[in-house]
Protein backbone atom coordinates (compact mmCIF):
# COMPACT_ATOMS: atom_id res chain seq x y z
CA UNK A 1 0.00 0.00 0.00
CA UNK A 2 1.34 3.65 -1.29
CA UNK A 3 1.11 6.27 1.52
CA UNK A 4 0.48 9.67 -0.64
CA UNK A 5 1.03 11.51 2.48
CA UNK A 6 4.73 10.31 2.46
CA UNK A 7 5.34 10.89 -1.29
CA UNK A 8 7.53 14.36 -1.75
CA UNK A 9 5.38 16.83 -3.90
CA UNK A 10 7.04 17.90 -7.28
CA UNK A 11 7.55 21.07 -5.94
CA UNK A 12 9.44 19.56 -2.66
CA UNK A 13 11.73 17.53 -5.16
CA UNK A 14 13.63 20.58 -6.38
CA UNK A 15 17.35 20.71 -8.26
CA UNK A 16 18.69 23.63 -5.94
CA UNK A 17 20.58 26.14 -7.54
CA UNK A 18 19.34 25.46 -11.54
CA UNK A 19 18.48 29.23 -12.18
CA UNK A 20 22.50 30.90 -10.95
CA UNK A 21 23.36 27.75 -12.71
CA UNK A 22 21.61 28.27 -15.80
CA UNK A 23 22.61 32.24 -15.40
CA UNK A 24 26.52 31.28 -15.02
CA UNK A 25 27.44 29.44 -17.68
CA UNK A 26 24.84 31.65 -19.92
CA UNK A 27 26.81 34.48 -19.15
CA UNK A 28 30.59 32.02 -19.67
CA UNK A 29 29.19 31.64 -23.24
CA UNK A 30 28.28 35.54 -23.81
CA UNK A 31 25.06 34.67 -24.56
CA UNK A 32 22.36 37.15 -23.54
CA UNK A 33 19.10 35.55 -22.14
CA UNK A 34 17.54 36.84 -25.73
CA UNK A 35 20.04 35.43 -27.80
CA UNK A 36 19.71 31.99 -25.95
CA UNK A 37 15.68 32.55 -25.93
CA UNK A 38 15.96 32.95 -30.13
CA UNK A 39 18.24 30.14 -30.27
CA UNK A 40 16.34 27.81 -28.45
CA UNK A 41 12.75 29.58 -29.18
CA UNK A 42 11.87 30.81 -26.17
CA UNK A 43 11.08 34.76 -25.45
CA UNK A 44 13.79 36.37 -23.17
CA UNK A 45 11.58 37.00 -20.39
CA UNK A 46 11.20 32.65 -20.38
CA UNK A 47 14.60 32.53 -20.29
CA UNK A 48 15.19 34.88 -17.09
CA UNK A 49 12.15 33.12 -15.14
CA UNK A 50 14.38 30.14 -15.33
CA UNK A 51 17.29 31.85 -14.37
CA UNK A 52 15.46 33.12 -10.41
CA UNK A 53 16.14 31.39 -7.37
CA UNK A 54 13.68 28.93 -7.20
CA UNK A 55 13.51 27.81 -10.99
CA UNK A 56 13.21 24.51 -11.87
CA UNK A 57 14.67 22.67 -15.20
CA UNK A 58 12.46 22.91 -18.12
CA UNK A 59 12.41 19.65 -19.14
CA UNK A 60 11.03 19.77 -22.74
CA UNK A 61 13.77 22.59 -23.56
CA UNK A 62 16.74 20.71 -21.10
CA UNK A 63 18.40 19.40 -24.42
CA UNK A 64 18.42 21.88 -26.37
CA UNK A 65 19.60 24.48 -24.05
CA UNK A 66 22.58 22.67 -23.20
CA UNK A 67 23.52 21.99 -26.90
CA UNK A 68 23.23 25.77 -27.16
CA UNK A 69 25.15 26.49 -23.60
CA UNK A 70 27.65 24.01 -25.02
CA UNK A 71 27.68 21.95 -21.70
CA UNK A 72 25.89 18.22 -21.03
CA UNK A 73 22.82 18.23 -19.06
CA UNK A 74 24.08 16.70 -16.46
CA UNK A 75 26.44 20.04 -16.29
CA UNK A 76 23.38 22.23 -16.61
CA UNK A 77 21.50 19.99 -13.83
CA UNK A 78 24.25 20.14 -11.35
CA UNK A 79 24.80 16.18 -11.24
CA UNK A 80 28.32 17.22 -12.70
CA UNK A 81 30.38 20.22 -11.94
CA UNK A 82 30.87 22.85 -15.02
CA UNK A 83 33.63 22.16 -16.96
CA UNK A 84 36.09 24.79 -18.67
CA UNK A 85 34.46 27.92 -16.57
CA UNK A 86 35.22 30.95 -18.59
CA UNK A 87 34.04 34.53 -17.13
CA UNK A 88 31.99 36.47 -18.81
CA UNK A 89 34.87 39.14 -19.60
CA UNK A 90 36.18 36.33 -21.57
CA UNK A 91 32.98 35.40 -22.93
CA UNK A 92 32.39 38.63 -24.30
CA UNK A 93 35.84 38.70 -25.93
CA UNK A 94 35.11 35.36 -27.69
CA UNK A 95 32.48 35.99 -29.44
CA UNK A 96 33.77 39.53 -30.56
CA UNK A 97 36.53 38.06 -31.69
CA UNK A 98 34.25 35.05 -33.36
CA UNK A 99 32.94 38.53 -35.19
CA UNK A 100 35.74 39.05 -36.35
CA UNK A 101 36.69 36.26 -38.18
CA UNK A 102 33.65 36.73 -40.09
CA UNK A 103 34.99 39.78 -41.52
CA UNK A 104 36.93 39.78 -44.87
CA UNK A 105 40.52 39.40 -44.81
CA UNK A 106 41.33 43.03 -45.28
CA UNK A 107 39.22 44.31 -42.36
CA UNK A 108 40.52 41.41 -40.23
CA UNK A 109 44.33 42.55 -40.49
CA UNK A 110 43.14 46.23 -39.64
CA UNK A 111 41.86 44.72 -36.54
CA UNK A 112 45.31 42.52 -36.10
CA UNK A 113 47.20 46.05 -36.62
CA UNK A 114 45.18 47.96 -33.89
CA UNK A 115 45.22 45.57 -31.82
CA UNK A 116 49.23 45.22 -31.81
CA UNK A 117 49.55 48.84 -31.52
CA UNK A 118 47.60 48.77 -28.73
CA UNK A 119 49.44 45.99 -27.04
CA UNK A 120 52.50 47.50 -27.73
CA UNK A 121 51.62 50.40 -26.59
CA UNK A 122 50.89 48.94 -23.03
CA UNK A 123 54.45 47.01 -23.46
CA UNK A 124 52.29 44.00 -22.81
CA UNK A 125 54.18 42.41 -25.99
CA UNK A 126 55.35 38.99 -24.59
CA UNK A 127 58.40 38.54 -26.94
CA UNK A 128 57.41 34.93 -27.83
CA UNK A 129 56.90 35.70 -31.49
CA UNK A 130 52.74 35.32 -31.46
CA UNK A 131 52.38 37.92 -34.87
CA UNK A 132 50.27 36.49 -37.28
CA UNK A 133 51.73 36.61 -40.75
CA UNK A 134 50.19 39.41 -42.52
CA UNK A 135 50.45 38.38 -46.18
CA UNK A 136 47.72 35.49 -46.40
Amino acid sequence: MIHVAKRESMKERTLEGFGARHNEIRLGTGLTQAELGEKVGVTQRVIACYEQEDAQPPGALLVDRARELKVSTDELLGVQPIRNRVSPKTARLRKRLRQVEDLPTPDQRAVLKFVDALVDSRGLRNGDGDQEDDSS
